[in-house]
């Protein structure tokens, strides 16, 4: 099949935006699901990695 023929039908002025506007909203709601629905995301936004490993590594010497 030749994808390119997609363009006799949808208008890439129309069909471009649509596409990177639906990437761009599933992307956000990704997003959005990894900061409600974990307890790691946002702890690793905050810096709460740095500060477990630095706690970590302190125990070790």
């Amino acid at each position: 099949m030749n994808q390119g023929k997609i363009w006799t039908v949808v208008n890439p002025s129309v069909g471009l935006p649509l596409l990177l506007g639906s990437v761009t909203v599933i992307a956000i709601l990704v997003h959005l699901a990894l900061i409600s629905h974990t307890t790691w995301f946002p702890a690793y936004w905050q810096g709460g990695l740095k500060k477990a490993a630095a706690i970590e590594t302190s125990f070790v010497g």
